[in-house]
């Protein structure tokens, strides 16, 4: 289990603030401004509507994370709203999605809207959030983050590399003058 320092700590709940604030894409309707904070709780369970029409097609059964702590998707579970054979929970990748806040000013009356931008066709060809669909997607997240951190510590490697051979290089020009500069000075005035 990791231990939690005061720092470990901050950084989680920054990692929240940036997950909420910026994870979401959210819009300026008419019905507030975007609010910079969302809460989590409150999204769950919100109302969920298609582009194609006005009437609520389900609610937001679950908001899907990665190892950054970014929204990936959110569950929208349809229920017996739509006509949709077999299951009825959707995953609905971000920048499919935006979210318009309702009283945003108090978090007791918070409300949250969802519209998906989909018809309600597209939607019932989403991903079905499944068990299969859960470990097949854990497994590419964690494959892809896997990726990303050898690729980073590989620039790294790279960068340090590049600035040691830099350094040595300036260190052995600054050597030449220095030399170059006590031979001018050991020799005789002429």
């Amino acid at each position: 289990m990791a231990q939690r320092t005061p720092l470990n700590h901050t950084i989680k709940q920054a990692t929240l603030g940036a997950l909420l604030a910026g994870g979401l894409a959210v819009t300026g309707s008419a019905l507030a401004e975007p609010q910079g904070l969302y809460s989590a709780n409150e999204l769950l369970d919100a109302d969920v509507y298609a582009t194609s029409g006005s009437e609520q097609i389900g609610d937001v059964e679950d908001i899907l994370l990665d190892n950054d702590m970014q929204v990936r998707a959110l569950v929208i579970d349809t229920g017996n709203l739509l006509d949709f054979q077999g299951n009825q929970q959707f995953v609905i990748e971000t920048g499919k999605f935006t979210v318009a806040t309702q009283d945003g000013n108090s978090l007791e009356e918070i409300e949250y809207r969802v519209n998906v931008d989909l018809s309600e066709e597209q939607i019932a060809q989403q991903p079905q959030y499944t068990n299969d669909w859960w470990q097949n997607a854990r497994e590419g997240a964690q494959q892809a983050w896997e990726d990303t951190k050898e690729g980073a510590a590989s620039a790294w490697e790279s960068t340090q590399e590049g600035a040691s051979w830099a350094l040595d290089s300036i260190g052995e020009a600054l050597e030449n003058v220095g030399e170059q500069t006590q031979e001018a000075a050991d020799r005789p005035a002429e």
